[in-house]
């Protein structure tokens, strides 16, 4: 009872001083809810001034500095941030450029936008989830971008880029059959093998995996090696890394020279641009070495050699050609474990990189045990072989075709790193096995400044210099000129050179090719001179020279 007088008197006060402060100071309600009436005709009595109210700690404006909630200093701004803001006034031009049809310069800004982010990434970006995220976008937007209009998207002549098979299940994890583990552990131990061999769940899963509804993958893959196996393994040699890593190419590409990923990696080992560039992976406006399957098998062999001498470890080498070694890095730091697998239960590794490897032991362990997985007694594509020869200035692979009066996407198969249907001037342009001499006998008839646009066509019935002027956009007079001939007749049988200039040619109509077509012809020609029909000359304008 004495406490509820103690706090009705204290409030009292308050309240009266309340309703004072709110403009009440004639006697009202408010004040008779408190006060017994007046007797009447009882005279005025002046109340005195009620005391100033207790402090009360719930009402008071002063909180204790125990109460308020600490709050995080502003993030300090580091450089990674200032770069991500770059990229991104970059990428918005790039769009920008994009959406007018300014293709060349949406390029150079897009490329300028990716390399900037990957500056920030060594500049510890304030927010590295945020950072991720950008990146991500970037990257998904490009690739858009690329496919539909930018280079990835190359026309029939010029061959196409394709997505790598395995990328849509690295994110993923498969049941384990039981009746696999005993037998996996004994036919591990039976095999020979440069690169360690582990059986867990995980290996496990995707054995299973490749054993039933990725059977067709893992065999399309393995038929496609027989393109470049030779190749790949020689170099493997020579670089003094397992051979087993071949597998890295089939987990990158499935062995498709022109493979690129979501997140712009190219190439049948799958390299950023900046990567391939420190392993001497260039790109000019025509080529991209990434795309050339021995320039990048290269490439790869020594990147991983590096990683295994900076990690003494051949897993934890290959996580970092996945995710970098960066990441790697900081997980082994983090734990204080250089071990891949624990690495991977302490879930400190992007998941894509904890099943990579895994994939690569379950493809090398059933390629080994190729009977038993029911991989064996089919034919691998014959390998790709082929003469090189340096272009004396940019070269058009058109002009190449018509040498060889080959098709030019088969050309372009063995040519897989250009780009736009030329090559630059010095660069390596393969040509089937057993041809080398006759492209460059041809290639001594074109002044080099003209490699890039003129064409060689082939005379048949029918053809006359005005005709064949039409169809390339030049004139009949052009045609006398350019081949020294004495009349101006065409021949049957001729080959008569074309100076067409580069922005005038016009393209020789070919039957349109259907996708099944592609899809049965072989993207490289690896028959050799001798099976090949004989052309009817080495060299163009065969009437001119023997006049």
């Amino acid at each position: 009872m004495a406490v509820r007088s103690k706090t009705l008197h204290s409030f009292i006060p308050f309240a009266i001083a309340i309703a004072a402060g709110c403009g009440y100071n004639q006697p009202s309600r408010f004040q008779m809810s408190f006060l017994p009436p007046a007797p009447k005709g009882a005279p005025a009595i002046e109340l005195p001034e009620p005391p100033p109210p207790e402090p009360n700690a719930f009402l008071s404006t002063d909180v204790p500095a125990a109460l308020v909630p600490k709050l995080p200093p502003p993030r300090r701004r580091t450089q990674g941030d200032e770069l991500m803001q770059r990229a991104d006034r970059r990428f918005q031009a790039g769009k920008r450029f994009y959406q007018a049809k300014d293709l060349p310069s949406a390029r150079r800004e897009f490329d300028t936008a990716i390399d900037l982010m990957l500056e920030a990434s060594a500049q510890d970006p304030g927010d590295r989830q945020e950072f991720d995220r950008k990146l991500d976008e970037m990257v998904d937007a490009i690739h858009r971008f690329d496919l539909a209009d930018l280079g990835a998207a190359a026309s029939l002549e010029q061959g196409k880029f394709e997505k790598a098979p395995l990328e849509d299940i690295l994110e993923l994890t498969f049941p384990v059959d039981p009746k696999l583990k005993d037998r996996v552990r004994d036919q591990v131990a039976a095999t020979t093998s440069q690169l360690p061999l582990s059986v867990n769940d995980s290996v496990l899963g995707y054995i299973n995996y490749f054993s039933n509804r990725g059977h067709r993958t893992l065999l399309s893959g393995l038929q496609r090696s027989g393109k470049f196996r030779p190749m790949i393994l020689r170099i493997l040699d020579e670089e003094g890394v397992p051979r087993e890593l071949i597998h890295l190419a089939q987990a990158e590409s499935g062995f498709l020279a022109r493979a690129v990923s979501r997140k712009a990696a190219g190439g049948m080992w799958q390299f950023l641009k900046w990567r391939g560039n420190e392993y001497g992976l260039k790109q000019t406006a025509l080529t991209d070495d990434r795309m050339d399957p021995e320039m990048a098998t290269r490439a790869a062999a020594r990147h991983l050699r590096d990683l295994y001498h900076q990690f003494g470890d051949w897993y934890l080498a290959i996580a970092a050609y996945n995710c970098g070694p960066g990441v790697v890095e900081r997980a082994v730091e983090r734990t204080g474990y250089a071990d891949f697998w624990e690495l991977r239960n302490r879930q400190v590794l992007p998941r894509e990189t904890t099943n990579y490897v895994p994939i690569i032991l379950a493809m090398t362990i059933m390629e080994k045990n190729a009977a038993e997985y029911g991989i064996e007694g089919f034919t691998l594509d014959p390998p790709v072989e082929y003469d090189t020869v340096q272009t004396g200035g940019p070269t058009s692979l058109t002009l190449i075709a018509d040498v060889l009066d080959l098709p030019v996407p088969e050309l372009a198969g063995l040519n897989p790193a250009s780009l736009r249907g030329k090559l630059p001037r010095d660069y390596p342009l393969r040509v089937p096995k057993g041809t080398g001499n006759q492209v460059m006998a041809a290639l001594q008839l074109i002044p080099a400044n003209h490699l890039d646009a003129w064409r060689i066509h082939h005379v048949v019935a029918g053809d006359t210099l005005a005709t064949i002027g039409k169809r390339y956009g030049v004139t009949a007079a052009a045609i006398v000129a350019a081949n020294h001939l004495e009349s101006a007749q065409a021949v049957e049988g001729d080959r008569l050179l074309i100076p067409a200039a580069p922005r005038a040619e016009v393209p020789v109509a070919r039957k349109p090719v259907t996708a099944a077509a592609r899809h049965r012809t072989p993207a490289h020609r690896t028959t050799s001179a001798t099976a090949r029909p004989p052309a009817k000359s080495a060299a163009p304008v065969a009437r001119a020279s023997n006049e």
